[in-house]
């Protein structure tokens, strides 16, 4: 359990990496800490990777705020503490301005947590736009979640959307994009989707993820 949660702090951390290549004041990242009540400080800097999160309640206008497990909050970024979930309509989406033929890396993050105390990990698609993204398995992936993608918008609008798949209720911890250089990861069509990624370090060795 201690490796995954680490996971999650590792992954968080890659954005930490691209905000200092890029710059320090963050300018065109979008960080959400989805279910973020609007009464709770926004912007806020998260402690370990100082970046800048926001509510995303100016986002989408559906879902519930919810919060993991008290016994969990400690264990976790902190914008993984609260979520949004979806126990309504079928498909939900978050609409996000965006530059038009830039390139974006776009990360979701998903955690239970328990946060309803059914115990009932739920199961979803996770699409951009009208294209299935991902499959979101809780139910595999108990301690949390992430799915990564590089995408370039074809207008100033992006919609990323949860859809309910089954009897269970869809939900999201966290929604960032980040502005690349169009000259990285070049592609002649389409989207990449993460497959692996591998960190090099002296002191730990090789991680495969």
């Amino acid at each position: 359990m201690e490796s995954l949660r680490w996971l999650l702090v590792l992954l968080l951390g890659v954005f930490a990496i691209v905000r200092l290549v890029q710059a320090q004041d963050q300018q065109g990242f979008i960080s959400l800490d989805c279910g973020l009540p609007v009464s709770e400080p926004s912007p806020y800097n998260e402690p370990l990777t100082g970046l800048r999160f926001s509510s995303d309640a100016k986002f989408i206008q559906t879902g519930k705020s919810g919060k993991i497990q008290a016994n969990l909050v400690g264990d976790y970024l902190k914008p993984y503490a609260r979520l949004r979930y979806f126990p309504d309509e079928r498909r939900n989406c978050y609409t996000l301005s965006v530059e038009k033929d830039r390139r974006y890396l776009i990360r979701a993050g998903f955690m239970y947590g328990n946060y309803d105390g059914l115990n009932s990990n739920p199961t979803f698609d996770l699409h951009l736009g009208p294209n299935l993204w991902a499959t979101i398995d809780l139910q595999k992936f108990v301690n949390g979640t992430m799915e990564e993608i590089i995408h370039t918008p074809t207008s100033s609008s992006l919609q990323v959307c949860l859809v309910k798949t089954g009897t269970t209720t869809p939900l999201i911890s966290a929604l960032e994009l980040r502005p690349l250089d169009n000259r990285s990861f070049p592609t002649k069509s389409g989207s990449l989707k993460l497959f692996v990624r591998i960190y090099l370090n002296k002191t730990l060795g090789t991680a495969t993820i």
